[in-house]
């Protein structure tokens, strides 16, 4: 059996990428640490075809060596917005008539697995940073809190895990709206 080569695929160039239906998510990071953390956002972005990624506070911002070491180009084709704040980006996409979920493991917080979509809702996900999560003045703002399951005994290492777990979910219940 042959591997199939990148050309093989024929995957859109970021021109053709950025022309796309996007899924209707944003994907905001609260004051994530670690360039390479984001970086691997920008990859689950542009796996999923999210709409943006909002990158809040002290969270790196491209160009960024650290960054591309995990996003991997993928910091060019998924659009990014800067805000110096995430309560102020969360304030802004309400606005906009977002559904804002902090995903987080705070009381209420209901299961992943239970999320009904609503097709024609717009959402945000909320991810905190590496220490501390979701500040707690972005959980206060958000309309809704979720949770994922994790067996892992340090659960907010495996952040990055719970992006694509999230991601995953939304696909195909908004794909059709894209």
């Amino acid at each position: 059996m042959r591997k199939i080569t990148n050309e093989e695929l024929h995957r859109p160039s970021v021109e053709e990428f950025a022309a796309m239906p996007k899924l209707p998510l944003v994907v905001v990071l609260d004051n994530v640490r670690s360039a390479q953390n984001v970086g691997s956002f920008f990859r689950t972005g542009d796996a999923f075809a999210v709409e943006r990624i909002a990158l809040c506070g002290i969270t790196a911002v491209p160009p960024c060596r650290e960054l591309h070491k995990t996003a991997l180009g993928a910091e060019q084709s998924v659009a990014w917005t800067h805000h110096a704040s995430t309560v102020e980006c969360i304030d802004g996409l309400r606005a906009a008539g977002y559904r804002v979920l902090a995903v987080e493991q705070v009381e209420g917080a209901a299961m992943l697995d239970a999320l009904a979509f609503d097709p024609q809702a717009r959402y945000a996900l909320v991810f905190g940073n590496e220490v501390e999560g979701v500040s707690q003045e972005a959980v206060d703002r958000a309309t809704e809190r979720w949770r994922s399951r994790s067996w892992a005994p340090n659960t907010r290492s495996t952040f990055r895990c719970r992006a694509g777990s999230f991601c995953g979910r939304f696909l195909p219940a908004l794909r059709s709206k894209a």
